[in-house]
Formats: C-alpha cells, structure tokens, sequence
C-alpha cells in the first residue's frame, strides 16, 4: 500500500552532486564520506535513539572540510514504525583554509517517520523527515538567496538484499540501494537527491559495516537578477561512503530477537 510510486522514485529521479550547506562550488573529483553510528535499537518500552558523527572531504581522503554531529531518541510504535526525534551540528569549512574557521554552522532539529516491510528476502525502507534549520556565518554575513533559518522535507526510499543468508544475521552480506529526495518549501522546491549503492557486510548483532558510492546533486533555480536570466543550474559529484554501525545489545529476554535492517541513519 505504500504505492508502487514509492517503488519508482530511485529510478524516476536524477541524481545529484554537491558539497553540502557550501557557497563555494566543489572541484569536479571523487569526494570522500566517512561515518560512524552507535545505535540503541527499542527495547521492551520501545525506547532507542542513536548518535552518530559524520566527516566529508572534497577529494578521495584529502580536503576534509565538513562535519557533522548528531543524535536522537525513537521510539518503536510497531514492528515496522518507528518515530524519531533528533538534533545535530553541521559545520562546513573551505578546505583550502582550515585554520580560518567555518564558513557556516547549522543547527538541526528533525522529526522522522521509518517504514520497514519485510518482503520475503528483499528489506524495504520508507522514511519520511521534515528539517527545521538555523545557519550562522562567518562574520556574520548572509549569502544572497540565504537565510538564517530554513525549512526542508526529504523522502528516503531504501532496498536491502542479503546475499548468502535468507535474513539478516551473523556474518551476512548484502546490498543496499536507495535514493532520497530534498524538497523546500521556500525554493527551490525540488532542492537536492542522493543515489547510493553499496557492499556491506553484518559481523554479527553488533558490528556491520558497508563501502559503497553516492552520487549528490544540488540544484540552484533559475533566477532574473539586474536584468540579467539565469537559468537552472546543477551541481552533481560522486562520493565514496565508508561508514560503521555499532549497535548496542539489550538484556536477553525471552522472545526471539528481531530482524534490524542494516539501514544508516543519515
């Protein structure tokens, strides 16, 4: 019922490319996501949250020049329904100058809905989150089309496949694709999409870790400035994501552990 234009949107969309909340436009190179995650899964009260911190270079393991740390607490409403509510510092630099400081720091508060089906093998994700975002700049200058406070919806639709095991346990590889939609309602609306496909592989109810490649595109509507058009334009490049989930055990009880789908929270 979650509606086959769910099912469609990785392969209706164009991906997309960008350095993230930055002015300056990125070299056209291959850049490099790293990122760490400790989740708490829900217990019996169906309480969990995670944390996660997050680093991104311009280049392949060179010109780092963005962070990101966060955390939030969810809660389990079923089997396959888990609401969120979470928070995070983004702090994005010119990697050519380190030392002069961030260019912006954000500030993010997010609530989040997670649908998960288990279709036979094939895992499906849904998630649904709207962003509330507040930017400071360095020396406090605002960049033209900018604000200090903006708003913003995305859509995550996400496959996952175990490849030598039926379900998703101790030593599983697998494959994992999904594509996420920004939107923003100030303009422009369709504002940026990620497409990723990755390799990971599920040590054991603790440890998995995944290596996979991500295309981001950022795009910038078409403007009339000083008698002057600009038409649409669109930012894309390709990343290689390196990322570790460590999920942390809860007391044994006496029902049969559930199946988590390997899913990254950002």
């Amino acid at each position: 019922m979650l509606s086959s234009s769910c099912l469609l949107l990785p392969s209706l969309l164009l991906p997309i490319a960008a350095r993230a909340q930055t002015n300056a436009i990125p070299d056209p190179k291959t850049g490099t996501w790293h990122v760490a995650t400790v989740v708490l899964p829900g217990g019996p009260k169906h309480w969990g949250g995670y944390a996660e911190v997050q680093t991104r270079s311009n280049s392949l393991f060179r010109q780092y020049f963005y962070t990101e740390l966060k955390g939030g607490v969810s809660y389990d409403v079923a089997k396959n329904f888990t609401l969120m509510l979470a928070g995070g510092r983004y702090s994005t630099a010119d990697y050519r100058d380190l030392s002069a400081g961030p260019l912006n720091v954000e500030k993010r508060l997010w609530q989040q809905l997670t649908l998960t089906q288990f279709a036979a093998r094939l895992k499906l994700e849904h998630r649904y989150r709207m962003e509330e975002r507040w930017y400071r700049f360095r020396d406090n200058v605002v960049p033209t089309g900018f604000s200090r406070y903006r708003t913003r919806m995305r859509y995550r639709f996400n496959t996952f496949l175990p490849l030598n095991q039926p379900t998703f346990t101790d030593k599983t590889v697998f494959l994992s694709v999904y594509d996420e939609v920004f939107f923003n309602p100030r303009g422009p609306y369709f504002e940026r999409n990620r497409l990723y496909a990755g390799l990971g592989y599920q040590f054991d109810k603790h440890w998995t870790m995944q290596a996979g490649w991500l295309n981001q595109a950022n795009y910038t509507p078409a403007s009339y400035r000083q008698n002057v058009f600009t038409p649409q334009t669109t930012l894309a490049k390709n990343n290689v994501v390196l990322s570790v989930i460590y999920r942390l055990g809860r007391p044994a009880t006496t029902s049969a552990s559930p199946e988590y789908v390997p899913s990254q929270p950002d």
